[in-house]
């Protein structure tokens, strides 16, 4: 008999599943049995009189051990798990499990070291299922706007895109590094006639970060785009993405995020509020009195990013905003600028970035000015070739799907990543 996912049982026929024992209620002539799979559970009600065999297996068996279970479902009113379950013919044992070395309350470091079994847990499940959704959403919208999916390479032969602090490793005779985003590669793609290209893949940040919003390596979803007038159609793209994928999560997972998670899904209205840098840090002042020293305002802060939440709700009603305007030494060399100013901008969420996005400087003779000006230009002289030979006007934006994730759902990033990378964290 081939093994049925339990969400696709219905009581009346003879079914063979497979999943962990999630609980065991062991009486003196009945037992129990709740079987989960990643789709479900049921209950197995065994008569350990009528079936002596099966009722000494039941003495063998543990929580967390992974069974095969083959029996006939039936429908019972009085099963509060989904109103059946399955009386079983065979039970056989695939993997004892020994005493788990966490609980559910156990420390987050705790529970880090054994991963693998912290997943186990409905909602550790949901979030992935969550997270899937909200990947595939956005995948889907490009896709249907005629959007290339392509794959950079992560092992690179420059140190540095911006300044941010890169993994070097051994590569035969020579050094590399590991890439900090597909920034340059996206932009190739642009001078190689693309138009429009995504990509979802592994992002490195060789920075010692201990918060509860930054990792070592994370997963980046990524988007760059010709068809662009400026850096505003490139906000106009990513406030389009991210509410339709929204409203696919809300449609999909709404509730269960609300049950689970005890946070609604709310979907933001178009067009998402814009404000410049220097405003923002006089209303945070005025409004707060939050203030940094002049030298500071060039770029964000994270109490700024903090406050800017409760000043975008009280303002606009609204859990995202743009912020545009920051000072051009806080910004990459390869932003185009007008009279001096980045065209660019970081999206805030909840009060925390999920992006920067920007349009991009196209015209050879200025990028490699602007190269020059940051002390770049020697480690990026092969993507200055990108631009030597004609290259449309583009831009775009890259977004960290785990910290979408954790902002979406409320989480540690810890939690929301399948596996955390952190200065202290390189196992399991």
């Amino acid at each position: 008999m081939k093994r049925t996912p339990i969400s696709k049982i219905i009581p009346g026929r003879d079914y063979k599943i497979q999943g962990f024992i999630e609980n065991i209620r062991n009486k003196r002539t009945i037992a129990f049995i709740v079987i989960k799979d990643i789709a479900g559970k049921i209950q197995i009600t065994l008569d350990k009189e009528s079936s002596p065999a099966l009722s000494e297996q039941i003495e063998s068996l543990s929580l967390q051990s992974f069974v095969t279970v083959e029996g006939a479902v039936v429908a019972n009113e009085h099963v509060k798990l989904n109103g059946m379950e399955m009386i079983p013919k065979e039970i056989i044992l695939e993997s004892f499990a020994e005493p788990l070395p966490i609980q559910s309350d156990s420390a987050i470091e705790h529970k880090m070291d054994y991963r693998w079994l912290d997943l186990r847990s409905d909602n550790n499940q949901m979030i992935f299922k969550i997270q899937t959704c909200m990947v595939g959403a956005m995948r889907n919208y490009l896709t249907d706007k005629d959007f290339i999916e392509i794959h950079t390479p992560k092992l690179i032969g420059t140190a540095s895109e911006s300044g941010a602090s890169v993994f070097e490793l051994s590569y035969f005779d020579t050094k590399a590094y590991l890439a900090q985003s597909p920034q340059f590669y996206k932009q190739m793609a642009m001078a190689s006639g693309f138009e429009s290209i995504f990509e979802v893949g592994p992002v490195f940040r060789a920075e010692k970060s201990y918060t509860s919003k930054h990792a070592t390596e994370f997963t980046g979803f990524d988007l760059e785009t010709t068809n662009i007038d400026s850096f505003k159609d490139v906000m106009t793209i990513e406030e389009d993405l991210i509410t339709d994928m929204l409203e696919k999560v809300k449609a999909r997972y709404g509730g269960e995020i609300l049950d689970m998670f005890g946070l609604e899904v709310k979907i933001p209205q178009k067009p998402f509020p814009v404000i410049k840098l220097a405003d923002l840090y006089l209303e945070l002042k005025k409004r707060y009195g939050y203030d940094v020293p002049e030298e500071e305002k060039g770029d964000l802060t994270t109490e700024a990013e903090r406050l800017s939440f409760r000043f975008t709700q009280e303002e606009y009603g609204h859990e995202f905003l743009f912020v545009t305007d920051y000072n051009a030494a806080n910004r990459a060399f390869y932003h185009m600028r007008k009279d001096g100013v980045p065209q660019g901008y970081d999206l805030i969420w909840r009060g925390v970035e999920i992006t920067t996005g920007a349009q991009r400087e196209h015209r050879y003779d200025i990028l490699k000015r602007q190269a020059e000006e940051k002390g770049l230009d020697n480690d990026v002289r092969f993507y200055l070739e990108f631009f030597r030979y004609g290259c449309p006007p583009h831009g775009g934006f890259g977004i960290g799907i785990d910290r979408m994730t954790m902002l979406l759902l409320g989480l540690h990033i810890k939690d929301s990543m399948f596996i955390f990378r952190g200065p202290n964290r390189l196992h399991p």
